[in-house]
């Protein structure tokens, strides 16, 4: 379990003085949970992930890996074992001249034997479907490839638990199709705790639970439906919402009888064809 408890984050921000990005955050992530945390630019979002392994630690508060105390620097190592992180530009987490050697990097740092090594990256490229490209260069790969190669060196380490930071902030359509297929069956298939930043409404709407930021706050959380049922309230806070609730909610201003909590292009033609 991943333990928030009033969480607190400020930056020295020059001419700004200190500028408080994180401002009282409390949330708790049970094992094997799908999370999405949404926000517009500057909403806290990032930084809140970047607790969550230890990259930052609080200037006030807890962060609690599994009980474990971020801000205490023994736990760290075992901290970062357990949740692993996937950034936006896929291109900076590739170390090695080839997928497998690139997956490879962090069970070799862990010191363990060459046959466990072996395995975990063949279970790892196998689970994101990339096995076929394990003697590949990674630059050669597009940039869904790359991030899928990216998640496979963390699914080597065997975290229990998974924060992506806008893993598909950078790719076109099909590489975000992707990285959300495979993110997707890392969680329902593996039972992997993930943890998503996203600026992609419709990205969200698998989580199990949705969280919105604004101003270092949660402003929102609940289920995809009742976040986004909200549309009037998530305008207000600059957010867009998935395609088939704002169609929803423009067919209910003409007078049509559409639910709220529409969500998906196949709950939209169900709604009309009934």
């Amino acid at each position: 379990m991943i333990q928030v408890i009033a969480l607190e984050h400020s930056y020295q921000g020059g001419e700004a003085g200190t500028v408080k990005a994180v401002n009282g955050v409390s949330l708790t992530i049970e094992k094997g949970e799908f999370v999405a945390i949404i926000g517009h630019n500057g909403s806290g979002k990032s930084t809140l992930a970047k607790h969550l392994n230890g990259l930052l630690l609080p200037t006030g508060g807890q962060v609690l890996i599994d009980g474990l105390d971020t801000l205490n620097p023994e736990n760290i190592w075992d901290i970062r074992r357990r949740v692993g992180m996937v950034f936006q530009n896929p291109d900076n987490q590739l170390v090695a001249t080839t997928v497998e050697e690139d997956v490879a990097f962090g069970p070799e740092n862990l010191g363990l034997p060459s046959p466990e090594i072996r395995n975990r990256v063949d279970e790892a490229l196998e689970l994101v479907r990339m096995s076929e490209f394990k003697n590949k260069e990674p630059h050669l790969l597009s940039g869904g490839q790359k991030q899928r190669v990216a998640i496979a060196g963390v699914i080597a380490m065997r975290p229990d638990y998974l924060v992506l930071d806008e893993p598909t902030a950078m790719l076109d359509p099909q590489g975000r199709q992707e990285v959300m297929a495979t993110v997707l069956r890392l969680n329902k298939e593996e039972g992997l705790g993930v943890v998503h930043i996203t600026h992609y409404m419709d990205e969200a709407v698998n989580a199990d639970r949705v969280i919105v930021m604004e101003n270092g706050e949660i402003e929102l959380e609940g289920k995809p439906r009742e976040v986004f049922a909200q549309v009037s309230r998530l305008k207000k806070l600059r957010m867009d919402v998935p395609q088939m609730t704002e169609l929803a909610s423009l067919l209910r201003q003409g007078g049509l009888a559409v639910p709220e909590d529409v969500l998906t292009v196949e709950e939209m033609v169900k709604c009309l064809c009934g």
